[in-house]
């Protein structure tokens, strides 16, 4: 049995259960959606509104364009503004826009979602995202990374460079290495970028046990473990290292956003976020994207 990663399903089996009134009322029914939607984000499954990124206007006018598709992992703490903020400062003179495709979905689910797919298909993209593969949290289980693959070929189909975003380790889990070898997995057999967000976080941790990278859930990120991840997550987008990007306005002092730029860029040089798409240019080099949305039918 596969347990997503959040508090949602404790949350579940702590409530007693009561037998539903067989006709519900008014009241009662907006409670019982409001409670399955509360659980289906903190489950990091189901959908939200996908909150976060520019919009499609924003997008259509940009020179550079990344798309990132995942759950709640890939909105919180503000991590794709984070992430937009950095490309502007690391790629001077260019217009960036970061899309968030709706929903907050596993990616074998996000392959079946209509709007998510004609968001892909609707403009070529610099760069696409894939966040919230399914890996079990015991480790006693394998979830078929097919959904992944094809998104991979999708986003190729786009002309852009597909980035695969490892999810960091929980609180107190030793994680990250197999986390992070299920993403290569994927990469081996649809060549992408794999984005070491988990070795970072480990790094990060090593040298200031007290920095607060996790959010009070110890699953989620708090802003400045949003920070680092969008720092490799630079790095896989535009080939480039973190180390000399300046400050961003994120609410991070200053200090401890040089830590994580360091621990960022120590973890690249060791785990080089484009050893699984060699072929692909930095973004410095690609031509810039320009061009309007449009539909290409399902």
């Amino acid at each position: 049995m596969w347990l997503p990663r959040g508090p949602g399903l404790l949350r579940l089996m702590s409530t007693p259960m009561r037998k539903p009134s067989p006709h519900p009322t008014p009241d009662l029914r907006r409670r019982l959606l409001a409670a399955t939607l509360a659980l289906l984000a903190a489950g990091c499954g189901g959908s939200s509104d996908g909150a976060g990124g520019d919009s499609p206007e924003t997008v259509a006018a940009a020179d550079v364009t990344v798309l990132m598709m995942g759950n709640s992992h890939t909105t919180v703490a503000n991590l794709p503004a984070q992430l937009g903020a950095l490309l502007r400062a690391g790629l001077p003179g260019k217009t960036v826009a970061v899309a968030v495709a709706p929903g907050w979905m596993f990616l074998d689910e996000r392959v079946d979602h209509r709007a998510s797919l004609d968001l892909l298909r609707s403009r070529t993209w610099n760069a696409v995202v894939l966040q919230a593969q399914k890996y079990s949290t015991s480790g006693v289980f394998s979830y078929s990374t097919l959904g992944a693959e094809l998104l991979v070929q999708a986003a190729r189909g786009q002309q852009a460079v597909p980035v695969l975003f490892p999810e960091w380790p929980r609180r107190g889990v030793a994680e990250t290495a197999r986390i992070y070898d299920l993403h290569v997995t994927i990469a081996t057999a649809q060549p992408a970028c794999v984005a070491p967000v988990g070795q970072a976080w480990d790094l990060a941790l090593q040298r200031d046990p007290a920095l607060r990278l996790h959010s009070s859930d110890g699953n989620h990120a708090d802003v400045p473990g949003a920070f680092l991840a969008a720092l490799v997550l630079y790095a896989g987008i535009t080939g480039r290292s973190p180390r000399t990007l300046p400050d961003i306005d994120n609410g991070v002092a200053p200090a401890t956003q040089a830590q994580l730029r360091a621990a960022a860029a120590d973890t690249l040089d060791a785990v080089p976020a484009r050893r699984h798409c060699p072929t692909d240019a930095p973004l410095a080099l690609a031509a810039p994207s320009r061009s309007a949305y449009h539909h290409e039918g399902p």
